[in-house]
């Protein structure tokens, strides 16, 4: 979360237990977010994805980063089904890092 704010995003944590994080308001489910959701970006272990695949479909969300690690297909395909723009098993910093560099050249 750090390193995305350091690059200029906004990141608010999404977590029933926390109450902030970094500097920004924590919610306990993305229902609960006050503001429209560019991108769910999931930091959970893979059996938390569908859920959150659920409430993501709930709410149109358009968009789902699974970061490295977190890998579910079947939710992933369910949420591409419903719509949502899918990357799974990446990590969004460094592809921003990369991409910045590939600009650069």
């Amino acid at each position: 979360m750090r390193a995305l704010q350091s690059v200029g995003y906004r990141v608010i944590p999404v977590r029933p237990a926390l109450q902030e994080g970094l500097g920004e308001r924590a919610y306990p489910s993305l229902s609960a977010m006050p503001e429209p959701v560019d991108i769910v970006d999931v930091f959970r272990p893979p059996g938390h994805v569908p859920a959150i695949v659920d409430e993501c479909l709930a709410l149109g969300l358009k968009a789902l980063w699974v970061q490295d690690g977190a890998v579910h297909p079947a939710a992933a395909e369910r949420a591409a089904a419903g719509g949502m723009t899918v990357v799974m098993d990446r990590c969004i910093l460094r592809d921003y890092t990369s991409l910045c560099r590939d600009t650069q050249r």
